[in-house]
């Protein structure tokens, strides 16, 4: 009888923020794009979205607001980075998700990969 192994997951030589923060520097893209790509569910990428927007020192989070496709409301001033459920004036539920991008912090300079050479 043959001993099981024990499971293992794939080596990771990036974090999920860091591959986020990655995909956010090549463009905009909504939350369920970012879940796609990064190959994890979209409610952790608000999670994630959330302590990007915090950590200032390297980088910005760009909101693009959300949208109401039946009347054309933005969500300008939510504070969420979560999409909104319904439209505060048509009460129509067709919302076009926000947008993230990052854009540097100007006075700071690109960290260096420790594992590069």
């Amino acid at each position: 009888m043959k001993a099981k192994r024990p499971f293992v997951p794939p080596e990771r030589r990036e974090t999920v923020r860091h591959r986020l923060v990655d995909l956010l520097s090549d463009g905009s893209a909504d939350a369920r794009e970012l879940s796609a790509a990064a190959g994890i569910p979209e409610r952790e990428v608000y999670d994630h979205l959330e302590q990007i927007r915090h950590n200032r020192h390297e980088y910005t989070l760009v909101v693009t607001p959300a949208a109401c496709r039946g009347c054309g409301f933005v969500f300008g001033k939510r504070e969420r980075v979560t999409k909104p459920g319904k439209c505060p004036v048509c009460r129509g539920e067709h919302i076009i998700p926000p947008k993230f991008a990052i854009e540097p912090t100007p006075h700071h300079r690109p960290r260096k990969d420790h594992h590069e050479g």
